[in-house]
């Protein structure tokens, strides 16, 4: 694939093939002129396609009859005139020079829980393995400025549902979102990514290895987005609803009063689906989303288990099916992460590590300072060394310490 990163995040495109020939690609295409639009969005256009039988009639339409539809007018004139079907074309061309694909809502491949919502998108960019979007799977989401604790319990359930067969969904943001596909990822499984922008605009731009991670598993990353669609503040709420409508429940791990991610968990309720949330420190501020959840009836989630014991029965027995065939075990013989089983320690380690919180970070200075009749400053360089290699502690910038999950 000839590629080339600008500046901005986007990806320049090499010369495009051939223009689509098959039916089953004009059909694609007439979905993609519709989604070009201006001013259509997916109820108005999924109506009007109810209406007149299939997308590529609509672009037949004369004039009045698009006007019947009641398409805004620069639709109208947009479709009429054959810019739609134009665009589409060269959009086509710039998703397959990408080696990407679309799913359109006319298409088998397309996921039955996504279509059960109000207002499911008519197409999707997608970058990896689109078969992804028919299996289990779980939306894990939280603020982009998480609290240690917070982003280890995203890694870690993220982790330990993915051993089991879940599928992770995240919006690969800052925090939550990028440590919920790390933990998928650490389980050897593939996660998907659904974007706010179009798939060959990485957002943020620093997450552009872990994209390269997620394609490499054998994920996917998806847009309801054209390509080279930069990030707008209101395309975040509203893929949101994606989040939520492709998986079978949403788990919400720390988010404040005003976090997008009370869209996804309101979007969660509104499709149907089941809401789990990781509680907080209710001195913290990020801890308002998710107890509020669990007021409201939210399942309290602090392991793996909170959410396979709540999984809707012919979905959970399908996952240990799989686990029993693969590995040859019931989903209850994989060791789960836990905040509390922790094998034997070395005197210093143990020391050490229990002075350490996981929702707090000590400075090395703060940590000397409470085991100075302890331990010496080579014991605990040493001790923090050991965890460390061992994965039991975590060193932040400025030389903070945490736990690890």
């Amino acid at each position: 694939m000839n590629q080339h990163d600008d500046p901005d995040g986007a990806v320049s495109l090499a010369d495009p093939p051939q223009a689509p020939t098959r039916l089953a690609d004009e059909v694609q295409l007439a979905w993609l002129a519709l989604t070009l639009a201006p001013g259509l969005g997916p109820r108005r256009i999924l109506q009007a396609v109810e209406n007149v039988g299939s997308a590529p009639r609509i672009l037949n339409l004369s004039l009045t009859d698009l006007e019947s539809l009641r398409f805004p007018a620069p639709a109208v004139q947009y479709i009429a005139n054959g810019r739609a079907l134009a665009d589409a074309g060269d959009e086509w061309r710039r998703v397959q020079a990408e080696q990407a694909s679309l799913l359109c809502y006319a298409d088998q491949a397309y996921p039955d829980r996504l279509r059960q919502i109000f207002d499911p998108p008519p197409l999707l960019w997608i970058r990896g393995d689109a078969s992804l979007l028919t299996k289990p799977a779980i939306a894990v989401v939280g603020t982009r400025h998480p609290t240690p604790y917070g982003l280890g319990m995203a890694e870690m359930l993220s982790r330990d549902l993915a051993l089991r067969g879940l599928l992770i969904l995240s919006g690969m943001a800052r925090g939550v979102d990028t440590a919920a596909h790390k933990g998928a990822i650490a389980a050897n499984s593939p996660t998907i990514a659904v974007w706010g922008t179009g798939i060959d605009v990485i957002y943020p731009k620093e997450n552009k290895a872990l994209a390269q991670q997620i394609l490499a598993g054998g994920g996917a990353i998806v847009s309801e987005y054209k390509l080279g669609t930069f990030p707008a503040p209101q395309n975040f709420p509203r893929r949101n609803r994606i989040l939520s409508g492709v998986s079978v429940g949403v788990l919400v791990v720390e988010a404040g009063e005003h976090s997008g991610t009370r869209v996804t968990a309101r979007c969660a309720i509104e499709q149907n689906r089941d809401v789990y949330a990781v509680p907080g420190n209710v001195t913290t501020k990020n801890a308002w989303g998710p107890n509020t959840l669990i007021k409201q009836g939210a399942k309290l989630t602090a392991t793996w288990e909170d959410v396979w014991e709540d999984l809707p029965s012919q979905i959970r027995l399908l996952l240990e099916s799989r686990l029993s065939a693969e590995y040859g075990v019931e989903s209850k013989g994989h060791a789960a992460a836990s905040l509390f089983e922790q094998p034997p320690l070395p005197r210093t380690e143990a020391l050490v590590l229990g002075i350490l919180r996981h929702d707090e970070a000590l400075l090395l200075d703060e940590i000397m300072e409470k085991l100075e009749s302890e331990l010496s400053s080579s014991e605990i360089f040493t001790a923090l060394f050991e965890l460390e290699l061992a994965g039991r502690v975590k060193q932040l910038p400025g030389k903070n310490y945490v736990k690890s999950f």
